[in-house]
C-alpha cells in the first residue's frame, strides 16, 4: 500500500513538473513569436521606405509598434517616415521621446540630429540649434550635424533679424500716426484761430460802419435827404413829359 501512494505521489510531482516545463517553453515561444512579428514588420518597412512609400513604411512600423510599444527600431524608423511625409509636428514629438531613453551616444546623435531637421522645418531655428548641438556632443565628429547646424544658425540670424526690422517699422508706424495726429491738431487749432480772427475782423468792420454813421452831422443828412427828394421829383417831370409825347402821336387804326 505503502509502495502505491510513493509512486502516486512521484507521478504527481512529475506532471507538475511537466506542467511548468510546458509554461515556460510556451511563454518563450509567444516572446519569440512577437519578436519574429516585429522585426518582420521592420523589414517591410524598411523595404517601403527604400520605395519611397512612406505611408506603406509607416504603417509597417506601426505595426511593429502594436507587437512592442518600446522598440526603438520601429519608433525611430516610424519618426523618419512621417518627417518624409512632412508630419514634421508627429515626427519631432517622437524624436524628442526617444531622446529620454538610454541609448549609447552613437543612437543619440542620430535621434537629436533628425530632431534638429524637423525643427528645422518648422523654422523653429533656435530650438533647431539646440538639437544640432546635443548631437554633437554626442558625436562630434558628424560633418552632416556640423554643416546643419550652420545653416541653422544662419537662418536663426536672418530670423532675428527680419523680427527687429518689423518691430522697427512698427514703432515707425506708431511715431508717424501721431505725427499726424499732432498736425491734424495743430491744423484745427489753426482753423479755429482763422474763425476768430475772421469774426473780429467782422465785428470791427461793423463798429466802424456803425462809427461812420453817428459821425454824420445834421447838416449833411439835411442835404443828403434835399438831393434824393431833388432826383425823385426830376424822375417824375420826366415821366410826365413823355406820358405828353405819348398822346401827340397820332396812331394808325388797323383794318
Amino acid at each position: 500500500m505503502t509502495g502505491i501512494r510513493f509512486n502516486f505521489n512521484g507521478i504527481m510531482r512529475l506532471i507538475v513538473r511537466y506542467i511548468s516545463l510546458s509554461v515556460v517553453l510556451l511563454s518563450i515561444g509567444t516572446d519569440l513569436t512577437f519578436g519574429q512579428s516585429e522585426r518582420k514588420s521592420i523589414r517591410e518597412g524598411n523595404r517601403e521606405f527604400k520605395k519611397d512609400n512612406f505611408v506603406d513604411a509607416e504603417v509597417s512600423y506601426r505595426s511593429a509598434l502594436d507587437q512592442n510599444p518600446e522598440s526603438y527600431k520601429a519608433n525611430f524608423n516610424l519618426g523618419d517616415a512621417l518627417y518624409k511625409q512632412e508630419k514634421f509636428e508627429e515626427s519631432a514629438q517622437l524624436f524628442n521621446d526617444l531622446s529620454d531613453q538610454k541609448v549609447n551616444d552613437k543612437d543619440k546623435a542620430k535621434i537629436y540630429h533628425n530632431l534638429g531637421n524637423t525643427l528645422f522645418k518648422q523654422q523653429k531655428f533656435g530650438e533647431s540649434v539646440e538639437a544640432y548641438k546635443n548631437s554633437l556632443r554626442c558625436n562630434p565628429k558628424d560633418m552632416e550635424t556640423k554643416y546643419n547646424l550652420a545653416q541653422a544658425q544662419r537662418m536663426l540670424l536672418q530670423q532675428q533679424q527680419q523680427q527687429q526690422q518689423q518691430q522697427n517699422q512698427e514703432g515707425g508706424d506708431d511715431k508717424k500716426d501721431d505725427k499726424q495726429d499732432n498736425n491734424q491738431q495743430k491744423d484745427n487749432k489753426q482753423d479755429k484761430q482763422d474763425d476768430k480772427q475772421q469774426n473780429q475782423q467782422q465785428q470791427q468792420d461793423q463798429q466802424k460802419q456803425e462809427q461812420q454813421e453817428q459821425q454824420i452831422s445834421p447838416e449833411d443828412a439835411r442835404r443828403m435827404l434835399e438831393a434824393i427828394q431833388n432826383t425823385e421829383q426830376d424822375v417824375q417831370e420826366r415821366v410826365r413829359a413823355e406820358q405828353a409825347k405819348q398822346k401827340q402821336v397820332r396812331v394808325e387804326k388797323n383794318w
